[in-house]
């Protein structure tokens, strides 16, 4: 859907046009106040483009979609480049038809390094400035995300801590409910509150989201191979050095479904196991607010996802935990973020591009609230929380083991389709071998 700063107006092409030359003047006087109110000292390097639109596509949406486009609102002020945002939940099918179709954004925001390698022929290569930026400030595993057959075709963006568990730090108290240290202390904790009576289900989540519907129970299934097998059975999994169906990706599965396929446990205040189809990802850990759930598995940003008034603090309405590993202190994580391509090659999308590289822009961001980015630039004092401090603080920890996520790393025709897909299909009620042998049979040759 398209996000609100920028709408786009439907006339016909006479009117619009006669609209814009009685808007001219005035849109240009207005730009000149916002100017002289805004200390465009920051922005010089970048030059001045008079009214020059670059157009932006993405998954953001609805209020992280305002707060991006707020994040680069002094950058139009002071540059004059009119940045006009798109965000849709269908990106991983229609960028690839409006690039076909010859009507490619400027610039995309991916949110699959996978699905972003499959543009390498289409994307055009950043100016020098950019990759200086990530360079400086990402780590080479994050530079190799936007790096294809060894071309550096795009910087990452923001990130996520993936594996956090949302919960209601007086309601814990009140049960006296304690955050668990290992994966048995987890399952321990859930058989405890699903026998209290005090809250609907222990869990509750949602995995739709349109077209993409069924990537949060990647998420869990992620968190599972990583905690239960490590980082190298990880690595040869994404990288399909074994098969999707190996007997340890099945374990994984069945570990995430003790839970999310038990009608004792889930779908607290929204129903049945399979509800979890029909509940959006965003809406997906609310009930907790109504005390009909105790915890939700969702990643960093859905800090920015609570309902307006909800205070995310360890003696507030929400608080989080990262998911254990199977001994006390593990430092295995998961994670995600997006990748900027560009598929034009003008100077006001490249500045903009390079702008979206450095930590002015990340900072600009993270100020905005709820989420981080892995920009080593980045001044912890701006972000929302101290839960988005510890988690900004995992992504710069030299003993933190972090992996991306392994559907967005896995060829689109795996990551973001035939897995997803099965995941639906494993919430419905198919048994997880069925599932793992037809997304090891997608795999592409």
């Amino acid at each position: 859907m398209s996000s609100i700063r920028h709408r786009r107006w439907i006339v016909p092409i006479a009117a619009a046009a006669t609209l814009g030359l009685t808007l001219t003047a005035c849109t240009g006087d207005i730009a000149a106040e916002d100017a002289a109110d805004t200390d465009c000292s920051d922005y010089e390097e970048y030059g001045t483009f008079d009214g020059e639109e670059v157009s932006v596509y993405g998954t953001i949406v609805e209020v992280e979609a305002e707060r991006l486009e707020a994040s680069w609102a002094d950058f139009e002020t002071c540059t004059g480049v009119d940045v006009t945002y798109q965000g849709t939940q269908e990106f991983e099918t229609q960028v690839r038809v409006l690039v076909d179709g010859d009507n490619a954004p400027d610039l995309a925001i991916f949110p699959q390094p996978g699905l972003f390698g499959t543009f390498a022929d289409d994307l055009v290569a950043p100016p020098a400035e950019v990759e200086a930026n990530v360079d400086e400030y990402w780590s080479e595993d994050w530079k190799g995300f936007g790096t294809v057959d060894g071309t550096f075709l795009g910087a990452p963006l923001m990130a996520s801590v993936k594996g956090f568990v949302w919960y209601s730090p007086s309601m814990f108290e009140e049960n006296g409910w304690e955050q668990p240290e290992t994966l048995d202390d987890l399952m321990a904790l859930t058989e405890e509150i699903a026998g209290s009576g005090a809250v609907d289900k222990p869990w509750c989540a949602g995995f739709s989201s349109g077209e993409a519907t069924g990537w949060p129970g990647t998420d869990w299934v992620e968190d599972m191979v990583l905690r239960l097998h490590g980082p190298d059975v990880y690595d040869q999994w994404v990288n399909h050095e074994i098969a999707f169906n190996d007997p340890r990706i099945v374990e994984a599965f069945d570990a995430a479904g003790e839970i999310l396929k038990n009608e004792d446990y889930v779908n607290g205040g929204y129903g049945d196991v399979r509800s979890i189809n029909d509940i959006t990802f965003n809406e997906g850990g609310w009930t907790i607010l109504d005390g009909q759930c105790a915890m939700h598995h969702q990643a960093t940003f859905y800090e920015g996802l609570w309902p307006e008034g909800t205070t995310v603090a360890e003696d507030g309405d929400i608080w989080a935990f990262i998911t254990p590993g199977t001994e006390a202190g593990a430092s295995d994580v998961t994670g995600g973020g997006e990748i900027v391509g560009a598929f034009t090659d003008g100077e006001a999308v490249q500045a903009f591009q390079t702008y979206l590289s450095t930590p002015l822009w990340a900072n600009n961001r993270v100020s905005e609230g709820g989420v981080i980015s892995a920009n080593s630039g980045v001044d912890p004092e701006n972000l929302s929380s101290d839960l988005l401090r510890e988690a900004y603080a995992i992504l710069q920890d030299e003993n933190t083991t972090f992996r991306f996520d392994g559907s967005d790393l896995m060829p689109g025709a795996v990551g973001s389709a035939s897995f997803w897909a099965g995941i639906v299909d494993w919430i419905s009620g198919t048994d997880t071998q069925t599932v793992v042998d037809q997304i090891e049979a997608s795999w592409p040759q």
